[in-house]
């Protein structure tokens, strides 16, 4: 029986060292204590170009270094923007005990006696080598800029995918030969397979993914180790297996379910796959309608136990209600949290406009379907516009502060007059 400790997305860089490192090293230690023949990373080891004394491609090395000590790794290349071109085969020069093979291109390669990798010239092997113990075939992110240069930006969403349900059909014959052989067979792709669930749960719907589940296993692998989605799941069909181990950690706010990498046990004949959690960070959402409430945070801190958690509280508002909100506050109250988002959407105030005002020939007019509009008798204000034609504002503010008189309920005759001004609404 063969096995292999398959991780995937590890997403290194200074953001989420910490969340990696926990992670993945808690995976190290996982896989060195039950003991494995062979270790693959499919891909996203980065999370984006890192300069080679940042602690985090550091941190990385190390990993590696010390994963490698105790068996022969299989690095293969993820997503270009994550992990440069050139980028990793820096990392197959470290100095290890068993080799680290960086995978940057479409090929097999065969785990020899001596736990030792030999790949092959071209995209595949003619034969099964002699001695395999493994033979794992290797399908590295595509560049689609470059198929796009060949069909067209419009196809070449189709046109990857088209091109590699081909080449996969096309290891079907190896890979039989290989099990006839007695020689188990992996597959190893970074992509995302259409129809599966990103890591909040949405499936990834459409036509231009690189992978449908039919193409992975036409290739006649026992076992598909896959990359790229966060989220672990997988297919299974007449004894074979694909699967994504998901990513390492947790690094994004709302991503359910457990991370972790996955345990393979298998030979030519049968195969098993055990999804093994690694201590992802646990992060909580927080949601409000209006204002952040101190005295519903303060609860939550007990009787959700955020100690320690990464909580993002998000409230949803009108633009008038802005100025409530008190930031200072709503930390105090998460105070413990190991971090704390805030993302407030404000709802902007919106000003109805009345159609055809602009037409209108006079004020008079203008006022008059605005009143319309925000329905109240515009007949006060178009008596009191009038007013303003013929006699100074000065005036008509004096006049109203000095007229004598108490009316009949005790209220000033300014008062009352005053209160004239006001629109009344339409019955």
């Amino acid at each position: 029986m063969l096995h292999i400790a398959h991780f995937s997305d590890l997403h290194y860089c200074p953001k989420n060292l910490m969340e990696a490192e926990r992670c993945f090293g808690f995976a190290v230690d996982e896989a060195i204590h039950r003991g494995f023949d062979a270790a693959v990373i499919s891909g996203d080891a980065t999370d984006h170009a890192l300069d080679l004394h940042s602690p985090a491609a550091q941190a990385l090395a190390a990993q590696l270094q010390r994963l490698a000590e105790h068996g022969p790794v299989l690095l293969l290349q993820g997503t270009y923007s994550h992990e440069p071109p050139g980028a990793l085969p820096l990392l197959g020069m470290l100095g290890t005990r068993y080799p680290i093979f960086v995978a940057d291109r479409i090929q097999q390669v065969a785990l020899l006696p001596g736990r030792r990798w030999l790949a092959s010239a071209g995209w595949h092997f003619d034969v099964v080598p002699d001695q395999a113990m493994a033979l794992f075939t290797c399908i590295p992110t595509v560049n689609k800029a470059q198929v796009a240069a060949a069909v067209g930006a419009a196809d070449a969403g189709e046109a990857v995918g088209q091109e590699l349900a081909k080449l996969l059909a096309g290891y079907a014959p190896i890979n039989r030969a290989a099990r006839a052989a007695q020689v188990p067979t992996i597959g190893v792709a970074h992509g995302t397979v259409t129809g599966c669930l990103s890591e909040h749960g949405v499936p990834m719907a459409g036509f231009d993914h690189e992978f449908t589940s039919g193409a992975l296993l036409a290739a006649q692998t026992q076992a598909f180790m896959l990359g790229h989605i966060h989220r672990h799941q997988c297919w299974k069909h007449d004894g074979r297996v694909v699967a994504y181990a998901g990513s390492i950690g947790r690094f994004h706010h709302g991503e359910p379910g457990d991370k972790g990498f996955l345990w393979w046990t298998l030979d030519s004949q049968s195969v098993r796959d055990e999804f093994v959690p690694t201590p992802a960070r646990r992060t909580v959402d927080l949601m409000f309608s209006g204002v952040p409430d101190g005295p519903t945070l303060q609860a939550a801190m007990q009787t959700q136990d955020l100690q320690g958690a990464y909580v993002r509280v998000r409230w949803e508002m009108g633009e008038e209600d802005r100025h409530q909100v008190d930031r200072t506050a709503i930390l105090q109250a998460l105070q413990g949290a190991a971090d704390v988002q805030l993302e407030g959407r404000v709802v902007p105030l919106l000003r109805a406009r009345s159609a055809g005002i602009s037409r209108c020939a006079n004020l008079a007019d203008k006022v008059g379907a605005w009143a319309r509009l925000s329905q109240v008798s515009p007949e006060p204000l178009v008596m009191r516009l009038g007013q303003l034609g013929h006699t100074d504002p000065q005036d008509i503010a004096d006049a109203l502060l000095t007229e004598s008189g108490v009316t009949s309920n005790g209220e000033t005759r300014a008062h009352a007059m005053a209160e004239g001004l006001r629109c009344e609404p339409l019955v």
